[in-house]
């Protein structure tokens, strides 16, 4: 008798299920949900069960809506349970071509509202449905020329033509500001990003990036990678399901080893890691059938609720204890190289690559032998190392002027304070001396990289109204990889300050020159500058147009604006 209960309940879960098939499920296992089908797929469990919520929480460039679905057993709002639970975000649709997450995500969070999958006690799990949405309403079987299914899909750039996978600092888009707002809401513990891989072809169905451990903090750095990633790959692998490192090559062929991917800010993973929270970016290898891809996204989810429903003290507590690495006065890296030294041998699974005559060009062209498997050690590069670090101020002064600094800063809950009343303070002020800038637009800018700056100690006078920012906040990293203009992914090296790289006055040179001989007589410092850099310098002794415009810009009439960057540092 007492197993009545138990076969009454499976037989309601059953029921449930089958009454709540996805439009994936529903077809031949190569077709993926229309938006339309999504939407009403979830209102509708949203209606049956009270342990899912679902409503509209952004907007997409075409004013499309962003929604988020969420599984809360307790039935409370995500404000009222979350201090008991940690929280797993998915992101799903970024890509519109690369659905599987949106098909993996309808079922899982089904079985969980069905009991199909036993609800966790710990966890909270919240998912944007579809996160590009006018991309994924942009349907089209083509455009991911290399991919093995669904039939038909979404595309990748959103109504604009953005990637929003490289929108995450900059904030080009509806979509961007949408998913900062309801990051900063879900307040999440861990991340997902699904996707879909590109290039070389190899054994494996699912392949990911863990968030650079090094970007992410030593000590949620080597947890994740160390211990809760391997024990998720490990159940992974347990369910059919082999994987490795997202396999990051400039060529097609893996076999001589390759680098783990650096996910900077302007990535999803890049940007969550900046609030400390774990993320991983599933990478499902597009050459395998759509059937499989979706089940591995599937399992990958569902493991890492099982794992943090577990483990959600230790997640939670390693997460206070990362954050203790980013107190104002310690070393903050800017600026990562590879190391080529070190390395991890692992034991790749791949299929021969080989050459032949093309039927298209008068070239040979590779291919891939899927007859002819191969598992080799190759190397995989894991380890990053600072090329350039900054000590972490006590405050950062921003000028009320610098709005669109200030409106991207509130929109990530950036703890900001209005100077009272005008103020003469002692800063450090940066100089830019040398930046490069790329000769093609790249995502709508033409992105500056390899920036330098020196630094002066200034007294300046700051307005009332102007806002001092504290370094002691949760948001500590997203402040110093947006406003150190150093920083791979800084507002500076997305061209919000390129106001200062030009001059806005001038001169004429046949009048200057009068003024510029008065100076050099009457300044007698000035004089020695002058003729030391023509005796040190020959290219600029034979060069009179530099002589004129070097006395200009030592000059009082030089304008001091001048590539001086206006966002200030008070040292502790």
């Amino acid at each position: 008798m007492k197993k009545l209960p138990i076969l009454f309940l499976l037989l309601i879960s059953n029921t449930l299920y089958s009454q709540n098939l996805t439009p994936y499920e529903k077809g031949n296992g190569n077709q993926s949900t229309t938006f339309e089908e999504m939407r009403e797929f979830y209102w509708g469990l949203s209606k049956q069960f009270p342990a899912i919520s679902y409503e509209t929480r952004g907007e997409d460039d075409n004013k499309a809506p962003i929604d988020v679905v969420i599984f809360n057993p307790s039935g409370q709002t995500l404000e009222g349970s979350r201090k008991d639970k940690s929280v797993l975000f998915i992101n799903n649709g970024i890509h519109p071509g690369e659905p599987d997450g949106i098909d993996a995500t309808m079922m899982l969070m089904r079985d969980l509202a069905t009991g199909r999958i036993k609800a966790p006690k710990n966890v909270i799990i919240a998912a944007i449905a579809s996160y590009n949405v006018s991309g994924m309403l942009n349907r089209n079987g083509f455009s991911r020329a290399n991919q093995n299914g669904p039939e038909e899909y979404g595309f990748r750039g959103n109504a604009r033509n953005y990637d929003l996978n490289r929108d995450f600092i900059k904030t080009d888009t509806r979509n961007s500001r949408s998913f900062q707002q309801i990051f900063q809401w879900i307040k999440p513990d861990v991340f997902i990003d699904n996707h879909v891989s590109n290039g070389a072809d190899y054994q494996y169905a699912f392949t990911y990036i863990s968030t650079n451990k090094e970007r992410l903090g030593k000590e949620l750095g080597d947890y994740f990678n160390g211990h809760m990633q391997r024990k998720l790959l490990m159940d992974l692998e347990n369910n059919g399901f082999i994987s490795v490192p997202y396999v990051n090559i400039h060529n097609d062929v893996p076999d001589g080893g390759f680098p783990v991917f650096m996910d900077s800010p302007r990535y999803a993973t890049g940007y969550t890691s900046l609030f400390n929270v774990i993320g991983t970016v599933v990478e499902t290898h597009m050459l395998k059938p759509y059937k499989e891809r979706v089940k591995a996204t599937y399992d990958y989810m569902l493991y890492n609720l099982k794992f943090i429903d577990e483990n959600h003290k230790a997640i939670r507590q390693k997460r206070i204890e990362n954050l203790k690495q980013y107190r104002i006065g310690n070393r903050y890296p800017i600026m990562w190289k590879l190391d080529s030294t070190k390395y991890e041998n692992i034991d790749f699974k791949g299929f021969e690559a080989k050459y032949k005559s093309s039927e298209v060009s008068s070239e040979s062209r590779l291919w891939y032998d899927r007859n002819a498997k191969f598992s080799k050690q190759v190397k995989l590069y894991n380890t990053y190392i600072p090329t350039k670090e900054i000590t972490i101020p006590k405050y950062y002064v921003i000028p009320q002027s610098e709005w669109k600094i200030i409106d991207l800063l509130k929109l990530n809950q950036i703890k900001l304070n209005p100077i009272q009343k005008d103020s003469i303070i002692t800063v450090e002020q940066y100089k830019i001396k040398d930046f490069k800038t790329t000769s093609n637009p790249y995502e709508g800018h033409y992105l500056h990289y390899d920036t330098y700056v020196f630094k002066e100690l200034k007294e300046i006078k700051f307005r009332a109204g102007d806002f001092l920012v504290s370094l002691n906040q949760e948001g500590v990293k997203f402040l110093l990889e947006t406003l150190e203009p150093e920083a791979i992914d800084s507002y500076f090296n997305w061209n919000f300050f390129d106001a200062i790289l030009g001059q806005k006055e001038y001169y004429s040179a046949y009048v200057f020159e009068d003024t510029a001989a008065k100076l050099l007589k009457e300044d007698k410092d000035l004089k020695s500058a002058f003729d030391k850099e023509k005796a040190s310098n020959p290219k600029f002794a034979a060069d009179g147009k530099a002589q004129l415009d070097w006395v200009y810009k030592h000059s009082n009439y030089y304008e001091k604006s001048h590539l001086l960057y206006p966002i200030f540092r008070i040292m502790p």
